[in-house]
């Protein structure tokens, strides 16, 4: 065995070396070597040769680096070249085999996907994958990466209860791998494997109100409601229109057509166009915003984060200071399953008519997916009987409801 090659640096000595115009080198011995720039950098370098060709390997900037791990960064560079492998080529290697983890591939994918999702989707996907896979993941290469592996960590949330995030947990791992599959870092999606392999999950219901008297209480509540124009108005149309609550949220004055009287926006979760034919008593709410909102892109404008709506949970808190339970009775979510079910058995509304307005992406009977235009006048019609409905129901007027005019075209 050869004797180890006679070092000069020391850190006392590295701490004294000053910068100057030009780099310069201070040798440590055996090709080992600090590069001293004219910005005060101190950076390990690793001269040597390899089939005949002089190369540099960068082993890291000091003091960050230390003598000694540079040292011994060196000798293992050094015992490579004695076993005929390239250090430098190695790194690199090494590095590649960094960067296609499960870890750097999710990372990846998130934000390659982020922009088209909902900011609340966008964080409930960071949420499972920083809780349920990255602790456990995260550093294995994608290859590597296999259905028991995957299932250990959907196990996790299972035994917590957390039936429906444990599915959510493998949809993601598989997109994620499918992903490494479209970029040539991945042959085989290893997901499918795992069906049936977790306990089912419930179908999730928000609590809504499906019963005429029920409904009477919650509109009631909102029409008195003190706590805010903007937040009460914001329910009231989420009764009047029963989309979803981040695109009622987010409604702003350039997707309204008032002269038209509808409301023209993208599907948050489906990415498609939607049309919303608004009733008589929906363009009233909106138009009395426009002194108070007006100057923001948003209808339903924060008034005190500006250029932005309200929150996600403002609609939500409003409804339990009037006194409802969102666990038991209604969420802000809850309008459209009150508007399907009441459209239907009470107005005997056509569901076909029903699933266009609520923007689903059902087909029909006809096997026709959803169109925006679709049933246009009929929904119309519907729109405006469904919020008139709402007016009788809040003034206890529900026995005066009429029969729906041109019912053959509608039910």
């Amino acid at each position: 065995m050869s004797a180890p090659s006679k070092r000069s640096l020391s850190d006392t000595r590295i701490k004294g070396l000053k910068p100057r115009d030009k780099p310069y080198k201070v040798a440590d011995g055996g090709g080992l070597y600090l590069l001293v720039t004219p910005s005060d950098s101190k950076l390990w370098r690793f001269d040597y040769r390899f089939r005949g060709k002089r190369k540099t390997m960068a082993l890291g900037e000091y003091p960050y680096v230390s003598l000694s791990l540079a040292r011994r960064r060196h000798e293992n560079a050094k015992v490579d070249l004695a076993q005929g492998i390239d250090p430098s080529l190695k790194k690199k290697a090494e590095k590649k085999a960094m960067s296609d983890t499960f870890g750097a591939l999710a990372g990846e994918w998130y934000e390659a996907k982020k922009g088209a999702w909902a900011p609340g989707h966008a964080d409930k996907i960071k949420s499972r994958l920083d809780n349920w896979l990255l602790p456990w993941l995260k550093g294995i290469p994608i290859r590597q990466v296999t259905a028991p592996l995957i299932l250990e960590c959907a196990r996790k949330a299972e035994q917590t209860g957390r039936l429906e995030t444990a599915h959510r947990v493998v949809q993601i791992a598989g997109q994620i791998i499918r992903y490494a599959m479209a970029t040539g870092r991945a042959e085989t999606d290893p997901t499918p494997a795992l069906r049936g392999a977790l306990m089912p999950s419930p179908k999730k219901h928000y609590p809504a109100p499906t019963t005429p008297d029920a409904l009477a209480e919650v509109l009631k509540a909102i029409w008195s409601y003190e706590g805010g124009v903007v937040v009460k108005a914001a329910l009231q149309i989420l009764a009047l229109t029963f989309q979803r609550p981040g695109e009622v949220r987010h409604m702003k004055w350039g997707e309204l057509d008032l002269e038209a009287k509808q409301w023209r926006f993208t599907v948050s979760k489906t990415k498609t166009e939607h049309l919303v034919p608004l009733s008589r008593q929906a363009l009233e709410l909106i138009e009395g915003l426009r002194p108070l909102t007006g100057s923001s892109p948003y209808v339903f404008a924060s008034l005190t984060r500006r250029g932005r709506p309200i929150s996600n949970m403002t609609m939500n808190r409003a409804l339990q200071t009037m006194g409802f339970s969102t666990k038991d009775e209604i969420t802000s979510h809850g309008f459209r399953s009150a508007a399907r079910t009441l459209l239907h058995e009470h107005l005997k509304c056509n569901p076909d008519v029903i699933e266009h307005q609520l923007a689903h992406r059902v087909p029909d009977r006809l096997g026709q997916a959803y169109n925006r235009t679709r049933f246009l006048e009929e929904r119309r019609m519907m729109m405006q009987r469904w919020a008139d409905y709402l007016d009788r129901l809040r003034t206890g007027q529900e026995s005066k409801v009429v029969p729906f005019p041109n019912s053959r075209d509608i039910v």
